[in-house]
């Protein structure tokens, strides 16, 4: 029986390093509704409801280099990835000063009971409150936060078939959108990162290529996976 996943089901991963004098990009960086409609510029227009779905589309904006010293400011650096391929080229003029896309194919395939890797996800850890819940009115969405927030992602890790070995959580700036002028929702966020193992091949494919968790139009819910004796990546 095999474990791989049909050849059509792939994704291509781009990283785009924004060009931190362009207009546009402060615009974008500040308001993840926009970012998430340039992101989109990167697939085919009319695919009908739920676009972002159908092209798989996930995003992320990288952190900075935790040892980034030179004083100047560090270029903005975003993820996407598509199941679709993208075209870079429907970005504005002097958006990106550098963009790069790979066929994860070969990552998909390569997944292996036990295989060691090194993980990134920037997770909306949250519980929607019950009926009976003291937190808060039922159905309202609560951020999680220290303890809570860790075990949100170990339950959503092992449920998306990986084992994991050692985690860092940090609580990240707010994931802010404007719905107009004077209308800002924030939505919270916690960069996760460590490492861990293949537990479940195809339930991690299945997870690589939807995203985990809630907030995936505004940058949530993209996994990174990289083996641990690929320092390269």
């Amino acid at each position: 029986m095999t474990t791989t996943q049909p050849a059509t089901a792939t994704a291509w991963l781009t990283r785009l390093v924004l060009n931190p004098a362009h207009r546009q990009t402060h615009y974008d960086l500040g308001n993840a509704a926009a970012l998430h409609r340039r992101v989109m510029t990167l697939v085919p227009d009319q695919l009908g409801e739920q676009p972002r779905a159908r092209a798989g589309v996930l995003f992320r904006i990288e952190p900075d280099p935790p040892h980034h010293t030179t004083g100047s400011p560090q270029a903005p650096v975003i993820l996407v990835q598509t199941q679709v391929p993208p075209d870079t080229s429907r970005l504005p003029a002097g958006y990106a000063t550098q963009t790069l896309t790979r066929d994860m194919q070969p990552m998909l395939t390569a997944l292996r009971p036990g295989l060691p890797v090194r993980y990134r996800i920037l997770g909306n850890a949250v519980r929607r409150c019950g009926p009976n819940s003291t937190a808060g009115k039922w159905k309202q969405i609560i951020p999680l936060h220290g303890a809570e927030a860790d075990q949100w992602w170990s339950e959503r890790s092992h449920a998306c078939g990986l084992t994991l070995l050692t985690t860092r959580s940090e609580k990240t700036a707010a994931v802010s959108t404007r719905h107009d002028e004077t209308t800002r929702i924030n939505r919270s966020a916690v960069l996760y990162e460590g490492t861990a193992t293949v537990r479940d091949p195809e339930t991690l494919r299945t997870a690589l290529l939807k995203g985990i968790g809630r907030s995936k139009s505004y940058g949530c819910g993209l996994l990174s996976l990289a083996p641990t004796g690929n320092p390269g990546r």
